[in-house]
């Protein structure tokens, strides 16, 4: 293995040891599962009342157990891009960034704490998937489906997406430094504005609304065709991701940590 092969992976190694020597990360992924369980739960519930209340036009019919785990995602994404959010402005917080960027250059530390933030949040991503499947599935009862490859499809999709926000909240956070300013700045990023450019209703606001991260990664959840791929909409999330880590990182090459 050569020296700089082996300084890569000491930086990943470093980085994995900090996000998983803190309580917060444990605590956070904690409350990651709860709020999928609860929310696929609930969201169960009501596809099941849909088709057994006395209005016959609210029915659903047959729902999936992979259309539940992707509406719960909605408010469980707000849990898990903590994780990618707090790798980073935990050390601006401490003051440990400074050692941390003498040690070892800013585009590798960044990189490095990326592939650590992403292979985190999509494992975590598997499991809240997984967890949602377990809860959704015997509540929708008579009223809901779970084709294997397809639930499975949906899982890996929502660990996918998950993972590709989490370091959104890193490249955002390398760039603010502030939990609490990127974590608003996401607020609006993934939901705020694109709703606000979305009530009009007029065309071309919401071809602006589609392009932004959370619009393009519900397009890419549910593999719609309209109004591009599901691929397209990856590839849209994927680049805001990069984006940000461009952002950050060029933030952390011009000002003193």
């Amino acid at each position: 293995m050569s020296t700089t092969t082996r300084t890569r992976t000491g930086t990943v190694a470093a980085e994995w040891t900090k996000l998983s020597s803190v309580r917060s990360t444990w605590w956070t992924a904690l409350a990651g599962l709860l709020v999928m369980a609860a929310s696929a739960g609930q969201l169960a519930i009501y596809a099941a009342n849909d088709n057994t209340n006395d209005d016959p036009t609210d029915d659903r019919g047959i729902v999936t157990v992979g259309s539940v785990l992707i509406d719960s995602v909605e408010l469980t994404q707000y849990v898990v891009l903590a994780l990618g959010l707090l790798a980073i402005t935990a050390e601006f917080t401490s003051g440990t960034i400074r050692t941390t960027l003498q040690c070892t250059p800013s585009r590798r530390v960044l990189l490095a704490k990326a592939a650590v933030a992403g292979a985190v949040t999509f494992a975590l991503g598997l499991l809240l998937g997984g967890v949602g499947a377990l809860v959704a599935r015997p509540v929708l009862g008579e009223w809901g489906s779970a084709p294997a490859a397809g639930t499975i499809g949906d899982i890996v999709a929502v660990a996918a997406y998950l993972a590709l926000v989490g370091v959104l909240a890193l490249g955002l956070g390398a760039a603010l430094r502030s939990a609490v300013l990127t974590l608003t700045v996401l607020l609006a990023t993934l939901m705020i504005v694109p709703l606000s450019l979305q009530e009009p209703d007029i065309d071309v606001l919401n071809r602006i609304a589609d392009v932004f991260p959370g619009v393009a990664g519900g397009h890419f959840l549910a593999g719609d065709t309209e109004p591009y791929p599901p691929l397209v909409g990856l590839l849209l999330l994927a680049g805001w991701a990069g984006a940000a880590l461009l952002l950050g990182r060029a933030a952390l090459r011009r000002r003193d940590a």
